[in-house]
């Protein structure tokens, strides 16, 4: 194989595996904010969640596509912004 090529299959192949993480994170945000829902439990702002998920899906972003740590950042900010609205009743608690 030729030098190029090497690069281009390394490129694709990383590129696969952002996109693979990006999509395991979505599901998982999604996964987590229903789970919150079904719980009683406030799952934080609806736009933090419906921002995440159509930054995800729209083709205008930050970087190009093939290039997924924006997406990846963004979807990550959105689960720790769910998680921290699940822990702050329960830091609350812990102090008394």
């Amino acid at each position: 194989m030729k030098w190029t090529t090497t690069v281009i299959v390394v490129a694709v192949a990383l590129a696969a595996l952002a996109l693979t993480v990006a999509v395991a994170l979505l599901v998982r945000l999604v996964r987590a904010r229903r789970d919150l829902r079904r719980a009683g439990l406030p799952t934080g702002p609806r736009w933090i969640f419906w921002g995440a998920v159509l930054y995800f899906l729209l083709p205008t972003d930050l970087l190009p596509d093939p290039v997924y740590l924006d997406d990846i950042g963004v979807l990550l900010l959105a689960l720790r912004s769910m998680r921290g609205s699940l822990d702050g009743p329960n830091r609350h608690e812990s102090s008394l």
